[in-house]
């Protein structure tokens, strides 16, 4: 099974460009990424729509961040995609007469609910700066002990 990994796309390029002090193309951020740049200018389209991101055209052009990395949690990038599904499990039928599937339904239903509001409060936790801290940490052990 395929996972969604939009979140983790978009976390990956935030944290390179807030390396960078100038706008960074999007064929830099697939190379970064292992990715085309068409799908970085599409996932990158929705952070613009919500003022998370900026693009300049032309020759020294780019994507820049536009707001502060403490300020910018894992929920409200969740949003700005477009929330997608936080599970790949669900019901088989959201509507049936079978009394069984309907046992099952509400069982999934409730428990993938409290598990999605679980979730969403702990992104609200977690910003870019605190990956940002967490990569700077990562990065200085590694060349400290190298």
């Amino acid at each position: 099974m395929k996972r969604a990994s939009r979140l983790s796309t978009v976390l990956h390029a935030l944290l390179h460009m807030a390396e960078r002090d100038g706008p960074v193309t999007s064929e830099a951020l697939a190379q970064c990424l292992g990715t085309n740049p068409v799908v970085v200018r599409r996932t990158m389209g929705h952070l613009r729509v919500t003022g998370l991101v900026s693009s300049d055209r032309g020759h020294a052009g780019g994507w820049r961040l536009q707001a502060d990395l403490g300020s910018i949690t894992l929920r409200h990038l969740h949003e700005s995609l477009g929330e997608p599904a936080m599970f790949a499990v669900s019901n088989r039928n959201e509507t049936t007469g079978c009394l069984v599937e309907q046992s099952v339904n509400a069982a999934l239903g409730g428990t993938l609910a409290e598990a999605e509001a679980l979730l969403l409060q702990r992104f609200s936790e977690i910003t870019l700066a605190d990956l940002a801290a967490d990569f700077a940490r990562r990065h200085a052990a590694r060349h400290k002990s190298s």
